[in-house]
């Protein structure tokens, strides 16, 4: 037969437990104590580590936005830290194990979810600490050829020649082969030309150097040179080389266009052509037999 308890002994078994409890947390309370002043001196030491580190990586980083958060973000590390060994010198290590298990899912789910996000700002912030370039830079990946306006975590703003803006999201700068033209400070022109076969490349690329060193944005004069490039259908194909500052005062496109020019000139006043395309007709079985040759032989034979 089952024994319902009478009020008392319900009163003596409530009085049992709390004064269990009572107990416990008077011995804790050294230990609390402790932890608080733990989590206090953790949270002093964040704020003063994290303000140091922010005007460092100020000073050492062009992005001010990418400095703050890798100072944030050093900042909650120590916090957590701090947390974390407070929690286990009050002997809740099982709660510190589930914050961390609860941390790590948590962190996944995100990862997931904002994968694109995510790889953004990783990239940005591998970028910021890189500096592969800088605002003002001239620079190309892909199809995208022009000035950075301004970098921020997730996308850099890139002006291209056209005048229009482009936002580039940073993943795509940090995977793919990205030309910076602002770094060295120079850029080498090459401007392609074809001499008849009847004019002597030397010659060309001696007049050509010195028509191409007249120019003041010339720099590297001694490097300035002209290579033959190869045989064409109706030319002698040659390489124009020379070294300007870059981005300088004169832009690309109006170097190129007076370096065509005095190339040009220079060429035309040596006497020596630019030819057209040229096809020449070859008679006979084994080639090298001209049209009024054959109609003269053939002529000949008829009258004898």
């Amino acid at each position: 037969m089952l024994k319902i308890p009478s009020i008392s002994d319900a009163e003596k078994l409530i009085e049992e437990k709390l004064g269990g409890w009572f107990d416990v947390v008077i011995s804790h309370i050294p230990n609390f104590i402790v932890a608080v002043i733990i989590a206090i001196i953790f949270s002093i030491l964040a704020r003063f580590l994290g303000s140091m580190m922010r005007n460092v990586l100020r000073r050492s980083l062009d992005s001010q936005q990418i400095a703050d958060l890798m100072a944030s973000i050093f900042k909650m590390i120590i916090l957590c830290v701090g947390l974390f060994v407070a929690l286990d010198f009050m002997g809740l290590k099982g709660t510190v194990t589930s914050l961390l298990a609860g941390a790590g899912i948590v962190g996944l789910a995100i990862g997931f979810a904002f994968q694109d996000m995510t790889e953004n700002l990783i990239a940005g912030i591998a970028m910021g600490i890189r500096k592969p370039f800088k605002t003002g830079d001239v620079i190309k990946t892909d199809d995208v050829f022009g000035n950075v306006r301004s970098i921020n975590l997730r996308n850099t703003l890139i002006e291209n020649f056209y005048g229009q803006l482009i936002l580039v999201p940073n993943k795509i700068l940090f995977r793919n082969v990205l030309r910076n033209y602002s770094t060295l400070g120079v850029r080498r022109i090459e401007v392609p030309v074809g001499i008849s076969y009847g004019d002597d490349p030397e010659l060309a690329g001696e007049v050509i150097v010195k028509k191409i060193n007249e120019f003041d944005f010339v720099i590297k004069q001694e490097e300035t040179a002209v290579y033959a490039e190869g045989f064409g259908d109706s030319s002698v194909n040659l390489l124009v080389w020379f070294w300007i500052r870059y981005p300088g005062e004169a832009d690309f496109m109006t170097v190129r266009h007076k370096a065509i020019v005095a190339v040009k000139q220079a060429l035309s006043d040596a006497d020596i052509s630019i030819p057209f395309p040229i096809r020449t007709l070859d008679f006979g079985i084994k080639g090298g037999e001209k049209l009024d040759a054959m109609i003269t032989e053939k002529r000949q034979h008829s009258e004898q």
